[in-house]
């Protein structure tokens, strides 16, 4: 099954992204960077008015294109009213910014100064304590994985040991002790009968003579 997109979406393609990429962002954008390069305050404030107007527009464009995309000719009034900011006669953007961004911002400039700064402070007071977190976690695995290695080294150099002793013994052990092997006994006795003879022999010559 194919998902195709809202038709609404169709439209959006259609009228509003490429309509307000060309000039609802290159066209300031070139002009931004011409008043840039001239050192033109005039020309620097305007569109510096501009660009804070397209930064709210865009953001409540996020949620408007969720809850009022169905409205009639939704997409046509938003690229009317970016070409109603742009325009050098109704200049849009000066007005909504003289008449209604301006004395909001400076009432609350204070108030969003002091957020801006605690939100900073409390990001970097988690920054830290994950940070922290995170090292002691890395600190406790290294130690165990350590232990873990060192436990298993001992235990196969124990094993190590064990056999290099069985092997020492194997080799210094004594001969057995038991009944001497059959040959020896014959050999034994055919050596001494000669020598028995022998005597009995003299002893006989010896008593002849007397």
């Amino acid at each position: 099954m194919v998902l195709l997109p809202h038709p609404s979406k169709y439209k959006e393609y259609r009228y509003g992204s490429p309509y307000r990429l060309i000039f609802g962002t290159l066209y300031p954008a070139y002009y931004s960077y011409k008043a840039v390069k001239s050192k033109d305050i005039k020309e620097y404030v305007k569109w510096m008015m501009y660009w804070i107007i397209f930064a709210l527009f865009t953001t409540a464009e996020t949620f408007t294109d969720i809850f009022l995309c169905w409205f009639p000719f939704y997409y046509e009034l938003k690229i009317a009213f970016v070409a109603w900011l742009l325009s050098p006669y109704t200049k849009g953007s000066s007005l909504l910014y003289r008449k209604f961004v301006h004395p909001t911002l400076s009432s609350k400039e204070k108030e969003i100064d002091d957020c801006l700064v605690q939100a900073k402070d409390r990001s970097y007071d988690a920054l830290v304590h994950f940070g922290k977190r995170g090292l002691n976690v890395a600190a406790t695995a290294a130690v165990m994985a350590a232990s873990k290695g060192q436990g298993a080294l001992s235990e196969r150099l124990r094993s190590f040991s064990m056999q290099d002793l069985t092997t020492i013994r194997g080799d210094g052990a004594p001969a057995p002790s038991g009944p001497p092997p059959p040959g020896s006994g014959r050999s034994s006795g055919k050596h001494g009968q000669p020598k028995m003879s022998r005597s009995a022999s003299e002893s006989a010559g010896s008593s002849g003579t007397a």
